[in-house]
């Protein structure tokens, strides 16, 4: 499956990213970033984005260090939490716009997925 040093580094790199979000988001939490305006804004956002790529690049590198088995297992696994995550998002956002459903932002598809994943794996055992 995936060897001690490998867990160790994604949770080295997990820690180190989300650290880096929290912080940003505490501090905005607190008005730090209340005047942004502009392009300003956007590099706020931009900003926040950041430590989600580089979580998802820590998992697709876990993934990478394992054998084929868990390899193959989790590509899976990955592929249908996405395709149920959009599924999802599409929908709602249908629902938004014909039923005026209470928005829901875009950046919620991260824990979506997530949460999917979760709810996914236990009943995901082979690579067929």
């Amino acid at each position: 499956m995936f060897s001690d040093a490998a867990n160790r580094r994604y949770t080295i790199r997990t820690v180190l990213f989300f650290s880096g979000y929290a912080a940003v988001n505490t501090a905005a939490i607190f008005g730090a970033f209340d005047d942004a305006r502009g392009a300003g804004a956007v590099a706020l956002g931009l900003v926040v984005a950041a430590p989600v790529v580089g979580h998802l690049w820590a998992t697709l590198a876990l993934i990478q260090e394992a054998d084929e088995f868990a390899r193959a297992l989790a590509a899976k696994r990955f592929i249908l939490a996405s395709g149920a995550a959009m599924a999802i998002a599409s929908a709602w956002g249908f629902v938004e716009s014909y039923a005026h459903a209470p928005h829901i932002p875009g950046w919620m598809i991260y824990p979506l997925f997530w949460l999917c994943f979760g709810l996914i794996s236990p009943f995901v055992r082979t690579t067929r």
